[in-house]
């Protein structure tokens, strides 16, 4: 017999600690041998091991976040959705990576643990399986359960457990559920995390993830979309994050980050560390190879998760190969759009796939996970900015992106329009596209580039940016002049736009050596009745007209009208555009009533073909009127 000189001695202390846990152990074994058919009376399993199974336990894994700012709409809502209205059990959270979905949760969840102390909070990773399974068994070591036999799954002995009444109310965030396969298991091997999710009248659960797929299959019509911060939110964090604060660049720093808090984030931890300006960061973020830079450097946070990237341009990448994995077509149009600008993207300027239900898809993909939103019900997009960056850096990290630039140049060179104006307002929308396309894909040396730069100037010609015009028409000739022979149509066409975009930018001179060339070239391989010989010694009497070469502009145009007059319609452009420039010509001779004669019939057969607003259309009219002030005749 042991004998204890007073019950606070250490040993009996010791024994009376051990006697305890087995008088529980027992009574819980005897309990378990209470069954009605196969089925536990207290918790249909077995799982509970002492009699205050259902006191509130927590496992939240993140400290409060004190920077945390705002959101009030979307925690109200929570709020109200699940204690108020109690109208589901489930919410997803969806939104772009980045957006603070995960900080929301966490401001949730030490909401409901200070204000609904009845419930459990428990806190799951769905970012792999591993953490997943490390959730879970965290979660079992504050659990008042135990496996049915050593081969059970610990996943399975959580989920029963909280799927029991002994359990109480509970809540589950289920944060970063991004990836479908993962979380559903793929559809030839079904068998996902989901299967391992509580069920219960007494359970809550929330979820976060940036696809929108996700949230409609884990929550239906219960899912609240998580967006930017306005901008006094986004001040309010900035401010909260930095160690010395300034007011200076504030406002500008916080619209070029697009108020997004991951980059906030960011921004305010590179502030912090090298003590720069914000005018100096916000400099640095405006250049091209700095932005790459300042948006791939990592930083530390301990209100995110340890191993993963925390870097705005990295923390969208696993969404990247998610997608490519799910979705090849949306894919293909993300790396095509890391090409052209992320603004005011037409549908019409993506690539084509042979199903239009491929295309449908693939877009509702990218918009699903917050990459592109739709104006309105237009199919015009636009693409987040930051979005856009990243997307650039994964392709540059894959060694993707000449192959890319490659393939956006050959696709963007087939469906730009081409100069006729009824295509005015397709080209406008292009033209911005084609501009970035054409910055990537500089010192290319292709064909397709050519292409691209000569129907981009002729459209910036029709539009009256001269300047720009024939920056572009010079680059497509100079290609054409090194890769094709002198007599080469392309060649010939290219040479002839640029003398018509020189004598638009007033440089006559160069225009004429020019025109002057392609018009003795084309007299030797065309016939005399052949559009394209027709429409060069148009252009080079135009040139002379403008040169004050007027004898020499009306005895071509007059040849000209000639031959258009035996062969063309009364009302071809084509005609009607050689007759106008001859009644300039006239009218620069002196010869007053040729000119008008000619114009008055151009202006009524326009009249009759060309909407009131139409360039030529309009051209010819003002020309008509001021000549008849000029003499007088009206």
């Amino acid at each position: 017999m042991v004998r204890f000189t007073s019950p606070e001695d250490t040993g009996f202390q010791r024994l009376l600690g051990e006697l305890t846990r087995w008088e529980g152990l027992v009574t819980s074994a005897s309990k378990s041998q209470h069954v009605v058919g196969e089925h536990n009376v207290a918790t249909d399993a077995a799982d509970v091991v002492a009699d205050d199974s259902a006191r509130p336990c927590h496992y939240i894994p993140f400290p409060k976040n004190k920077r945390f700012v705002g959101r009030e709409e979307t925690l109200h809502q929570l709020r109200d959705m699940f204690f108020v209205q109690e109208e589901t059990q489930k919410i997803a959270v969806v939104g772009l990576g980045g957006v603070g979905k995960t900080q929301v949760a966490l401001k949730f969840a030490y909401w409901v643990k200070d204000n609904k102390p009845e419930y459990s909070i428990f806190w799951v990773p769905a970012l792999s399986r591993v953490a997943f399974e490390q959730a879970y068994v965290e979660m079992a070591s504050k659990l008042p359960i135990r496996k049915r036999s050593e081969d059970e799954d610990l996943k399975e002995s959580v989920r029963r457990y909280l799927s029991s009444e002994a359990a109480g109310p509970w809540l589950l965030i289920v944060d970063n559920a991004d990836d479908i396969d993962l979380f559903f298991g793929p559809s030839d091997k079904p068998g996902g995390l989901n299967e391992y999710l509580p069920e219960s009248e007494d359970g809550l659960v929330l979820f976060t993830t940036r696809s929108r797929e996700v949230a409609v299959a884990v929550a239906r019509n219960s899912v609240t979309e998580l967006l930017e911060m306005d901008p006094q939110e986004a001040a309010d964090y900035l401010k909260k994050s930095l160690i010395r604060s300034s007011g200076a660049g504030t406002a500008e720093l916080l619209k070029e980050l697009t108020y997004l808090p991951l980059a906030i984030t960011q921004a305010a931890a590179y502030l912090n560390t090298t003590g720069v300006p914000i005018t100096e960061y916000l400099r640095l973020l405006r250049g091209a190879e700095d932005t790459a830079s300042l948006m791939s450097r990592e930083f530390h946070d301990d209100t995110r998760y340890r191993g993963s990237p925390n870097a705005v341009a990295t923390t969208w990448l696993v969404s990247f190969d998610q997608i490519c994995k799910s979705d090849g077509a949306a894919a293909d149009l993300l790396s095509f759009m890391s090409c052209i600008e992320p603004k005011g993207i037409p549908q019409s300027i993506l690539p084509r796939f042979e199903l239009e239900e491929q295309m449908v898809h693939a877009v509702g993909t990218l918009c699903g996970y917050g990459f592109l939103t739709r104006r309105g019900d237009s199919k015009i997009f636009d693409m987040h900015s930051l979005v856009h960056l990243a997307t650039r850096i994964w392709i540059q990290g894959e060694g993707r992106t000449a192959t890319i630039d490659e393939k956006a140049t050959r696709h963007l060179a087939t469906v730009f329009p081409d100069d006729d104006y009824t295509n005015c307002s397709l080209w406008r929308e292009y033209l911005p596209h084609a501009f970035r396309v054409l910055q990537h894909s500089e010192g290319l040396d292709m064909e397709e580039r050519s292409n691209l730069c000569f129907w981009v100037g002729r459209c910036l010609r029709v539009d009256g940016r001269i300047k720009e015009a024939v920056r572009y028409v010079e680059e497509a000739c100079q290609w054409r002049n090194s890769h094709f022979a002198e007599d080469h149509p392309s060649r010939l066409a290219s040479q002839h736009t640029l003398a018509g975009a020189y004598n638009a930018n007033g440089q006559v001179k160069e225009a004429i050596t020019l025109l002057e060339q392609v018009v003795a070239i084309k007299a030797e391989t065309f016939a005399e009745d052949h559009p394209s010989r027709l429409a060069s010694q148009h252009e080079l009497a135009g040139a002379y007209n403008a040169n004050g070469q007027v004898k020499e502009a009306i005895a071509l145009l007059e040849q000209v009208v000639t031959i258009k007059a035996e062969t063309l319609a009364e009302d071809h452009p084509s005609r009607l555009a050689s007759q106008h420039v001859l009644a300039m010509a006239y009218k620069a001779n002196g010869q007053v009533k040729e000119a008008v004669a000619l114009l008055e019939q151009v202006v009524a057969i326009r009249a009759e073909t060309l909407a009131e607003d139409h360039p030529d259309r309009l051209a010819s009219q003002q020309w008509l009127t001021y000549i008849l002030q000029q003499a007088d005749l009206r």
